[in-house]
């Protein structure tokens, strides 16, 4: 199929196409979910590109909208499951995929779910793809590589502050919680910016790609919940000293001085320098730290 400057070629989606599909069903793009569907053909095969997807990866996409990015997971990969919030738009998808790429109309599952309160997926999902509604972004990352070990690759497009975010090392200004957090499970880089042009309605910000590459968890004796636990108290206070903003966590500045030396770390070091292999010997003094409080 040659396409126009409005339909995508191959069966994508361009412009004129996500547009018919919205008004064929009555939809206009809301906040409350984060809709902004993307309208360029190239971007979605961009995605794809950068998944670095082979043919047996099961793939999980959240948020597909109209399905401007499934149609282009598809050819590519053993399975797609869209895990899509909004009723309607979840009931359309599976016709899109049948009129525009009924060869591969067997390969799709959809969910019509929340995807934050979702326990398991089907298919073990070995890659993340999605363009993520910026409002739940990270949430909704941190959910699924937390309740599905078989997801190896994650490539997602975030808002820009939101991947930069992500991707920031230790001792950057952007540095913090979802940094650290991401990587309990994952390598994180970035993989390339997206301008406002290529969605519908176009948003005020710009968007990032963020690839991330699952490895082996820090060592950890009290487990990922109370190191994460830890970060957020870290973090809560970024101005001050880890001495002076795990006070309160640890049960006073003392215990948390002890627990600091104890980690190796300088108590006046702030916690955007600590890696969260730091996060996790420093979890697990802390708990040393308590135990032997309570005991004097």
């Amino acid at each position: 199929m040659v396409a126009d400057s409005a339909n995508g070629p191959g069966g994508l989606l361009g412009a004129g196409d996500v547009r018919a599909l919205a008004a064929e069903l009555g939809i206009k793009p809301t906040k409350k979910w984060g809709q902004n569907f993307v309208i360029d053909p190239n971007t979605v095969e961009r995605i794809v590109r950068a998944a670095r997807l082979d043919e047996d990866d099961s793939v999980v996409e959240v948020g597909p909208g109209l399905g401007s990015l499934t149609l282009a997971l598809l050819p590519h990969v053993r399975r797609v499951t869209a895990v899509e919030i909004d009723p309607v738009l979840a009931s359309r998808l599976p016709r899109t995929v049948a009129e525009r790429l009924p060869d591969y109309a067997g390969r799709l599952d959809v969910l019509n779910a929340d995807a934050l309160r979702i326990d398991e997926l089907p298919h073990a999902p070995t890659a993340l793809v999605a363009n993520l509604p910026y409002n739940v972004a990270v949430p909704v990352v941190l959910h699924l590589l937390a309740i599905t070990p078989t997801l190896h690759t994650v490539l997602v497009m975030v808002q820009k502050e939101v991947a930069d975010r992500l991707a920031a090392a230790p001792g950057s200004r952007v540095y913090g919680v979802p940094s650290v957090k991401a990587r309990w499970y994952c390598d994180v880089e970035p993989a390339g910016n997206i301008g406002t042009t290529v969605f519908w309605p176009a948003p005020h910000v710009e968007s990032g790609l963020v690839r991330m590459t699952r490895r082996e968890q820090p060592a950890s004796r009290v487990g990922r919940a109370a190191v994460f636990d830890v970060v957020d108290a870290a973090f809560s206070q970024r101005r001050k000293t880890l001495r002076a903003a795990l006070a309160g966590f640890a049960g006073g500045a003392p215990v948390a001085e002890r627990a600091l030396v104890a980690a190796g770390i300088d108590p006046s070091a702030r916690g955007e320098q600590l890696d969260v292999v730091g996060f996790a010997r420093l979890a697990d003094a802390l708990a040393s730290a308590r135990s032997a409080d309570e005991v004097v």
